[in-house]
């Protein structure tokens, strides 16, 4: 309650509050009532406990009464409170968090705080200000602190930089991020090496399929590359939390996807459609004096049917070579290297549609904390919800311990006390009991229902 006082008053000197504070308790109704509780507090004496029908009001922007005018029960309805009409349009801009102040903050971290011991054996018991997985827990503060990452995990500073003050734990959606991505950078890795060893011709007969099958090379090259930069995108996201990074992520494994499909699809039209009519119009058509020759070589073939019909003069192949065709070893390799490759790119095709749903349901998730652990807009503090917070925070302890102890409380809480600077520690009751919300239920109910 204490930092929620702490940002109201920053915006007001500390003689203007003690002033509104003072005229405050002297404009309050002389309605009294017996208390059980403040004459416990003061047994020397019984004094009459005020009631006050509004302590605080809130005057709209153009109004022609301002904040620090006089809230006595002779301002009747115009200044001292509010009616039916002024609560509804000044309802929008009053804060969510009045109505859910008590049971979200302060039950939780004044109620049940947690209990950590320090290196030396001391119990040290403060609340936790939100974040990494407690912040799912029943009861606990959505918010993270000031010395808080976004894994919900304290830190501290130190002449190497920020560390964490325990050992860092890894959520089961990284995990599987993790999992997924270190599929995915293994065979786009590999497939980028084995398109590079067949440009670089290193394996026998490479060179074939660099003339027979360049386009399905090129997009198979395009496609390793693509999965690389993907994957490397990947480990970005997931070792720093980035969920920018994830979501970019997620729609390249799409585009890797497409990219992976076309070798498939252009592999397997070639191989199961009118294989050998193709290879005809390529011998014929396409490859060239200078295509029909490499393959000439690496088949160890002149010609395509014989070495008379369109074959390329070298050393070896001449009119008079003792060499078979080329048509019949050409369209055997073919089969054979068509198969092997629409086989392994389909092969990879549920592997990665996997890892895409992988990367829809979890790159959201990387930490266990919603968004960027801001305030929704709804739920920030503004003048007219801390008008209504103070309206009653002090009725509550004008009905309990009466007027002369509260004055002295918020007195001594507005002036007396730098709220900022003080460390936050945990109050243990021993019955921990919940709070009332039907107090705090400023936004339904008026002070103008209340008195009638």
């Amino acid at each position: 309650m204490q930092r929620v006082w702490s940002s109201y008053l920053g915006h007001d000197t500390q003689r203007q509050a003690q002033a509104r504070q003072n005229e405050l308790l002297q404009s309050w109704p002389a309605r009294q009532r017996n208390d059980t509780t403040a004459s416990s507090i003061m047994p020397g004496r019984n004094p009459p406990i005020d009631v006050p029908n509004l302590s605080y009001t809130y005057n709209a922007p153009g109004s022609p009464s301002s904040r620090n005018d006089s809230f006595g029960p002779d301002s009747k309805g115009d200044m001292s409170m509010l009616s039916k009409g002024d609560m509804s349009t000044e309802s929008s801009s009053v804060s969510l968090s009045v109505n859910y102040l008590p049971s979200k903050f302060s039950n939780s971290m004044l109620a049940y705080p947690r209990n950590r011991k320090s290196k030396k054996g001391i119990s040290l018991e403060y609340p936790k200000m939100g974040g990494g997985v407690e912040a799912f827990r029943t009861g606990e503060a959505r918010m993270g602190g000031e010395n808080e990452d976004e894994d919900g995990v304290p830190t501290r500073k130190s002449w190497f930089g920020v560390r964490p003050n325990k050992k860092l734990r890894w959520n089961k959606f990284k995990w599987v991020l993790f999992t997924a991505n270190t599929l995915l950078t293994f065979y786009s890795l590999c497939s980028l090496i084995i398109c590079l060893l067949i440009w670089f011709d290193v394996w026998s007969h490479a060179d074939v399929v660099r003339v027979g099958n360049r386009p399905e090379l090129v997009v198979s090259t395009l496609a390793a590359t693509m999965g690389i930069f993907t994957a490397t995108l990947g480990w970005a996201g997931i070792m720093m939390n980035n969920r920018s990074f994830l979501a970019v992520y997620t729609f390249l494994l799409w585009i890797a996807f497409i990219f992976l499909l076309v070798p498939g699809y252009l592999t397997y039209k070639r191989h199961t459609f009118n294989l050998e009519g193709k290879i005809n119009a390529q011998w014929s058509r396409d490859l060239g004096a200078d295509g029909r020759l490499r393959i000439q070589n690496q088949l160890s073939c002149c010609g395509y049917f014989s070495p008379f019909v369109e074959a390329t003069v070298s050393q070896t192949c001449y009119a008079r070579s003792m060499l078979p065709g080329c048509k019949l070893d050409y369209l055997r390799f073919e089969r054979k290297v068509l198969r092997k490759w629409y086989t392994t790119v389909f092969s990879i095709v549920p592997v990665h549609i996997v890892i895409i749903v992988a990367g829809l349901l979890c790159s959201n998730h990387v930490t266990y904390r919603f968004g960027k652990g801001m305030m929704p807009k709804a739920y920030r503090l503004s003048m007219t919800s801390m008008a209504v917070i103070m309206d009653n925070y002090a009725t509550q302890l004008a009905e309990q311990y009466g007027s002369e102890v509260a004055s002295d409380i918020i007195s001594r809480s507005r002036s007396n006390l730098h709220l900022d600077s003080m460390p936050t520690m945990a109050y243990t009751p021993t019955n921990k009991t919940p709070y009332n919300d039907t107090k705090y239920d400023a936004l339904s109910k008026t002070p103008l229902d209340e008195s009638l």
